[in-house]
């Protein structure tokens, strides 16, 4: 699409509906963690959905990204965030990414950053914390992209049901009292945003997150649902805003950084054990739906 769209008439909200639903079908086609699953119990439009909040958002968004692991942050996660920080950027909005360390330290040269303490605090000094955050930024729109998400006993789980409460910022809080729309990213099912989905969570082997958003995007990778919104944001701008990232270039930046995959818990250019080669793939593919490529 060379020109801005405008998706009020009946059939341009049809054509944005089915390029909607391809994008979904894309992101769970591989069905990496049981998402193609927890799919089936979401209503089909969620991306266009999402990216529709986006493209209204001409103040701050906050971006909530960063999931703990091996003592440092993995790769999927913040990929995504910064595909979307750029993205609105580009539109006019101001992003502000909501991290802990050591991530909001490596990325604060680069980016807008507000870094949350870490480690365990009890309701009310998590609740201090988001309002501070919130007085602060007033956000017209609170994203989370792979971030963990409190389980029924406020405590944060890795894949691996692993407690990793001590090493995690909690950005629930401010998910919850933000009092705009928001919206979430997850490949898991232990990531804020699931517990939009929570009965579809019962046959995966995680400890499953309870954070609820106004729109849930669930993906093979996460970093892939960050760059499907961006994508479908550019379609409804008219603008090919994935057109310059380049996902082995943002890879390679994370990773001098220390960055490691999430899976493999290695220092590799890959996401969620998967190669830099197919992130640039799902970006080409994504390009080719919105026209743009």
């Amino acid at each position: 699409m060379n020109m801005k769209q405008e998706i009020t008439p009946q059939s341009q909200m049809q054509e944005a509906m089915k390029l909607s639903l391809a994008i979904e079908e894309l992101l769970v086609s591989r069905d990496l963690r049981g998402m193609k699953t927890v799919q089936g119990m979401m209503l089909p439009g969620y991306c266009l959905r999402a990216a529709m909040m986006m493209q209204q958002c001409t103040g701050t968004v906050l971006i909530g990204t960063g999931f703990p692991v091996a003592g440092t942050f993995e790769t999927d996660g913040p990929v995504g965030a910064i595909s979307l920080y750029r993205a609105f950027e580009a539109c006019g909005a101001t992003p502000i990414m909501v991290c802990g360390d050591p991530l909001a330290t490596e990325l604060a040269t680069d980016y807008r950053i507000h870094k949350l303490p870490i480690g365990e605090m009890d309701l009310e000094a998590r609740l201090t914390v988001a309002d501070e955050v919130l007085e602060q930024y007033k956000p017209q729109l609170v994203i989370s992209i792979e971030r963990p998400g409190q389980a029924e006993d406020a405590g944060y789980y890795n894949m691996r049901g692993e407690s990793i409460t001590p090493h995690s910022a909690s950005f629930d809080e401010i998910m919850k009292e933000a009092g705009c729309p928001s919206i979430a990213i997850g490949d898991g099912g232990n990531e804020i945003g699931m517990g939009n989905v929570r009965p579809a969570l019962r046959s995966l082997d995680i400890t499953p997150a309870v954070t609820r958003c106004s729109e849930l995007v669930v993906a093979d990778v996460s970093n892939w649902g960050g760059h499907a919104l961006v994508a479908l944001m550019g379609w409804l701008e008219g603008k090919d805003l994935l057109a310059d990232f380049d996902n082995v270039a943002i890879l390679q930046y994370l990773s001098e950084r220390g960055s490691v995959d999430g899976v493999t818990r290695e220092n590799t250019l890959t996401e969620d054990s998967l190669p830099a080669a197919d992130g640039e793939a799902m970006l080409l593919e994504l390009r080719k739906l919105t026209e743009f490529a």
